[in-house]
This record gives structure tokens, C-alpha cells and sequence, in this order.
């Protein structure tokens, strides 16, 4: 469907109350259209009917006037520099942003994220953020296999304890 059907078909979701379904309609257009700014804006005024300001924050991100609430909403989520790069979903080089404010902001998030990685990233290839996450991920990976330790510990005292009983 052409994007102006679409938008067309938005609109009439929305007039009609169907705001999850239009919600799912501007997500399509905004990863088919990822540097659409007009889109990501749509998106963010369906998420302010939701009551998500992280969200609406995250889709208005790359806008001068947006409302400093949700920006911070969307910082806090997304509380580190490749996570809010995978979140912002662009695509290409800075320079396809049509305003000065949106390549600001989509080149500081980059440089953020390089840095945090060690080495130069683009938009193309959003890093996993693994490396910003690792001692968080390995210190739940040790509770995980030390919670997994005491269960079977407690399983084999059980195990051998019912033994010793069966033959007294």
C-alpha cells in the first residue's frame, strides 16, 4: 500500500478509536521509511495516546521541539548510548536528516556509542551493545548457574538422605 493510503488509512483508525491499529500501521512506515521525520512524529503523537512518554520520546528524539519529559523518559530507557542507537532505528549517514538538529543529535548518538564500543560505528550496523552490557549479563549469567548449583545440591542431599533411610 502507498504510503499516502496508509497515512489515509491512520487517520481513519484513529477517528474511528482504533489507535493500536494505527500505532502498528506508523511502525510499519517508520521501518520502511526509517529517515521520515514527519512519520516518526505520527508515531510519537499515537505513543502520547498510549501515555508512553518513553516511547513518544523516542520517536520525537530527533526533533527541536520536543518536550524535554519525554526525551528524558526515553533516556532513562534506553539508558545507554548503542541501546538508544538500536532504539532510534536509522538508517544511512546523518547528512539524509533534513534538519541541522536531527543530524546533530544522530551524530552525537553515534559518537556516544563509538566510544562506548572501542571503534567507529555507523547507522548501517548498529552495534549489538553487548560490550556496554557484559558485566551485567555475567553477573546474572553467575546467579542464574549459582541458583542452578543450590537446586541441584538440594535435589542430591534429598536424594541420598531418602537412600540412607531405605536401607535403616
Amino acid at each position: 500500500m502507498p504510503l499516502r493510503d496508509t497515512l489515509t488509512q491512520v487517520d481513519a483508525d484513529l477517528a474511528a478509536g482504533r489507535v493500536p491499529v494505527a500505532r502498528q500501521r506508523l511502525r510499519g512506515l517508520v521501518s520502511s521509511f526509517p529517515n521520515d521525520l514527519m512519520l516518526r512524529r505520527r508515531l510519537a503523537e499515537v505513543y502520547r495516546l498510549y501515555g508512553d512518554p518513553a516511547e513518544a520520546g523516542r520517536w520525537m528524539y530527533l526533533e527541536q521541539d520536543r518536550d524535554a519529559a519525554e526525551t528524558s523518559a526515553f533516556e532513562a530507557r534506553y539508558h545507554t548510548a548503542p541501546r538508544r542507537m538500536r532504539a532510534l532505528a536509522w538508517q544511512g549517514p546523518e547528512s539524509l536528516a533534513r534538519t541541522t538538529f536531527a543530524r546533530e543529535q544522530l551524530t552525537a548518538v553515534r559518537a556516544a556509542c563509538s566510544d562506548v564500543m572501542g571503534h567507529p560505528v555507523d547507522w548501517d550496523t548498529v552495534p549489538s551493545g553487548e560490550k556496554a552490557d557484559r558485566r551485567k549479563s555475567a553477573f546474572a549469567n553467575f546467579l542464574a548457574g549459582a541458583g542452578c548449583l543450590v537446586a541441584v545440591l538440594a535435589f542430591l542431599a534429598i536424594w541420598v538422605n531418602g537412600l540412607i533411610a531405605l536401607f535403616d
